[in-house]
């Protein structure tokens, strides 16, 4: 098993940023890829960015040039860094975790947490 705690969403204007913290305990030394999955309302959840532990990043074109994705292996701890944040990144964003690597597919999440609301005041 293996348990995501995500951490950092909150209020912010138009154009200000924000970064997220998702926090892995348990077996995470089987999952290859994590990352960010976000939701707003009335849509379809969507990918936002994955990083695998070697490294290799992945990000949806919306947030390309605006968001950064890390990971700290010693900490289990990945991070998304979101810059000039606009009023439609408001979503809830849920941090996932894959086993074989990041595939941007849904049903291949192995692992979700809770979601962590950001809301953008345009």
């Amino acid at each position: 098993q293996v348990q995501l705690v995500e951490s950092g969403g909150g209020l912010v204007q138009a154009g200000g940023s924000l970064r997220l913290s998702c926090a892995a305990s348990g077996r995470i030394f089987s999952m290859n890829a994590m990352g960010w999955y976000r939701q707003a309302p009335g849509k379809q959840r969507e990918c936002v960015a994955g990083i695998t532990r070697g490294g290799s990043t992945n990000y949806a074109d919306s947030v390309k040039g605006r968001f950064t994705i890390s990971r700290d292996n010693a900490k289990n701890t990945v991070y998304l860094e979101m810059n000039c944040l606009k009023h439609e990144d408001t979503a809830v964003y849920y941090c996932a975790a894959e086993r074989w690597g990041w595939s941007t597919r849904q049903q291949s999440i192995d692992y979700w947490g809770q979601g962590t609301q950001v809301t953008v005041s345009s």
